[in-house]
């Protein structure tokens, strides 16, 4: 526990708000390097990342995580210094806390157990760390694993140390994620006097039924323990703040979370014609920032249930639920990938926090797939 702990907290007292990394990776590599690790500083542009190894042969084992934070707002917003790890009433606070620095120190601890246990043994362990993940996401993992596809590198199982618990430790297990597609649509019309509607075209009220379909409509019914494909809009703006003028443009940001059911040519051919069918004059640039994945069920969900069952004695749900994580780009490389990490509940929020007595569970259960991984028996 207070390796786990304290670990945990070092790496919480290093502002590393993305994409600075602020030093966490240096802590870990040091850390894995002593326990046999070949080290790979893989950086890009202004982005840290590393490719730790362990072991040759197969299986591959990844565990796949981020150093990077997304900014704490006002400190007066904050209990404690978001940056200072501070412990009271049995809880750990802290920018980072639960997304992902826990996460980083039991897997690390995880591995430092399991290699002193083990230390020939059979496949590969290995970790892929960025300080990319909650930003653009562009020079982070998505590079590395390009990188690795071209070096023809087989990882066969991949464990994301996301935040994926609900409400209590190991109650959910992620299996997969949504494809994540979203548009920057402008919609024009003609400025003019709001008392001469006749002269102008309001934008606006020319987008409204397209967007009430577009809402409205049911995508599909879902795919295995995928929701159902949604649309909604994130940002939307026109006029010029004059309450007297027929705004000339509109523009909208929208999102369409998407199951394994659609694809993304599907997608937007749809959006293209209702928006045609309702005779709007518009732009639309395109953005795919995921595809869908899931991992049915293997060796690699089995053993996350059979890990968390022993340290919790409770059977985990699978789901797909949440946004986009970096399995994204490990699950095209043809791994089964998972996420099991500590209760999500107050990520990206003030006062983030875990449970410390949710760490050491993590740790065990990550030893103990590795042991099913990467153990003959």
């Amino acid at each position: 526990m207070t390796d786990v702990l304290s670990l945990s907290k070092d790496l919480i007292s290093r502002p590393s708000i993305s994409p600075e990394d602020a030093g966490c990776q240096e802590i870990l590599k040091t850390r894995l390097s002593a326990s046999g690790f070949t080290i790979e500083s893989l950086p890009f542009g202004k982005v840290e990342n590393f490719w730790a190894s362990h072991g040759q042969g197969s299986p591959t084992v990844c565990f796949v995580g981020h150093t990077d934070v997304v900014p704490p707002g006002p400190r007066e917003d904050w209990q404690t210094d978001p940056f200072v790890p501070t412990v009271k009433d049995g809880l750990l606070y802290g920018r980072g806390s639960a997304d992902m620095k826990t996460g980083l120190a039991a897997m690390t601890t995880a591995c430092e157990e399991f290699i002193a246990r083990h230390p020939q043994h059979q496949g590969r362990l290995c970790l892929l760390i960025t300080s990319d993940e909650e930003g653009p996401a562009i020079d982070g993992t998505r590079r590395v694993a390009e990188l690795l596809a071209k070096r023809k590198e087989i990882i066969d199982y991949c464990i994301v140390g996301e935040p994926s618990s609900e409400n209590t430790f190991g109650d959910v297990v992620k299996v997969g994620r949504r494809g994540s597609l979203s548009g920057r649509l402008t919609v024009h019309g003609v400025q003019g006097h709001v008392a001469y509607p006749q002269s102008a075209l309001n934008p606006v009220h020319a987008f409204a039924p397209a967007l009430t379909e577009l809402s409205s409509r049911t995508w599909d019914e879902g795919y295995e323990h995928f929701q159902p494909t949604s649309f909604q809009v994130s940002n939307l703006s026109a006029g010029t703040g004059a309450p007297n003028v027929i705004p000339g443009e509109l523009k909208v940001r929208f999102n369409i979370r998407f199951c394994p059911a659609q694809t993304v040519e599907a997608l937007q051919e749809t959006v293209h014609q209702i928006l045609d069918r309702h005779g709007i004059n518009y732009e639309l640039e395109w953005f795919v920032s995921g595809l869908p994945f899931y991992t049915p069920p293997g060796l690699l969900s089995a053993a996350a249930i059979a890990a968390l069952k022993s340290v919790t004695g409770n059977t985990p749900r699978l789901s797909t639920g949440g946004g986009t994580s970096d399995g994204r780009f490990i699950a095209p490389m043809g791994a089964q990938v998972i996420e099991i990490g500590v209760v999500n509940a107050t990520i990206h929020k003030v006062d983030e926090h875990v449970r410390i007595d949710d760490l050491q569970p993590l740790h065990n259960t990550y030893v103990a797939m590795l042991q099913t991984l990467l153990v003959t028996t």
